[in-house]
Formats: structure tokens, C-alpha cells, sequence
């Protein structure tokens, strides 16, 4: 089982080896994408977990213990899609493939699963549809 997740961390557990403990303790594979982290400082990181149901449970568990929040990909992007007038600008500058348009309807399809929460969608959009919760 393979997810994406915004790791979102407190001031008070920034300086702590929560990746090393996440692979060592619980035997997950992790794969940081991003991360935006200073010591003293809140923080997120965008990572790729791998392991089986019963691990990626108590590694969650043990990040709830710590206070650091592991938000899905998923929930990261917000969109508005009611709103879009499916111009594609957004397209053009999304290289993970999360968001493409094409025929037969020629309608904006969002892939959150191919997320890499980059953020060039946000300042892409005219309209301003999309927000991405990462980043300090």
C-alpha cells in the first residue's frame, strides 16, 4: 500500500528524527517529495509511504502521539470545480499529470493521486480556483 501525505509538524517536535524513527520502529518506506522545514519553526513535508495496512496504522498512530498531522494528498488541493471554465491554463504548468484536459469533452480532469503538491497551480489558475495547504 503506497499513499501520499502532507506531514505537518509543531515547533515543539521539528528538531526530532521522525522520518528515521518512521522507518526504523515501524519498517515503512518512505520517499520525501518536498519538504519545507526549519528548526524551532513549524513545518510540512510531503511524502510517499509504503508498507502494509497494519505498519502504515501504528506508524499514523505514533505521528498522532507526536502531534504531527498527516493530512492525504487528497485533502491538500482544493478545487473549485463548479467554477472552472476549463481554459487549461492550470495544465500547462502541472509536469506530475494531476491535472489534464483533453477530448472527448475537453473538460479539467483532477488526479490528486498524482499530486506533488508543487503549487504552480495556484498562481496558474485566472480564477484562482485552486489552494494547497503546504508549507509553514
Amino acid at each position: 500500500m503506497k499513499e501520499k501525505f502532507v506531514l505537518e509538524y509543531s515547533e515543539q517536535v521539528v528538531n526530532e528524527p521522525i522520518i528515521y524513527t518512521l522507518v526504523k520502529r515501524f519498517d515503512v518506506m518512505v520517499n520525501i517529495l518536498r519538504a519545507e522545514i526549519s528548526p524551532g519553526r513549524e513545518g510540512s513535508m510531503l511524502v510517499e509511504i509504503e508498507s502494509d495496512p497494519e505498519r502504515l496504522a501504528a506508524a499514523e498512530a505514533y505521528l498522532a502521539e507526536r502531534s504531527v498531522r498527516l493530512i492525504p494528498i487528497a485533502q491538500s488541493l482544493g478545487f473549485r470545480q463548479d467554477d472552472c471554465i476549463n481554459c487549461g491554463a492550470c495544465t500547462a504548468v502541472c509536469f506530475s499529470g494531476c491535472l489534464t484536459i483533453g477530448a472527448p469533452d475537453w473538460t479539467l480532469q483532477v488526479d490528486r493521486s498524482k499530486c506533488i503538491a508543487c503549487g504552480l497551480c495556484v498562481p496558474a489558475c485566472p480564477l484562482g480556483l485552486f489552494t494547497l495547504r503546504f508549507g509553514a
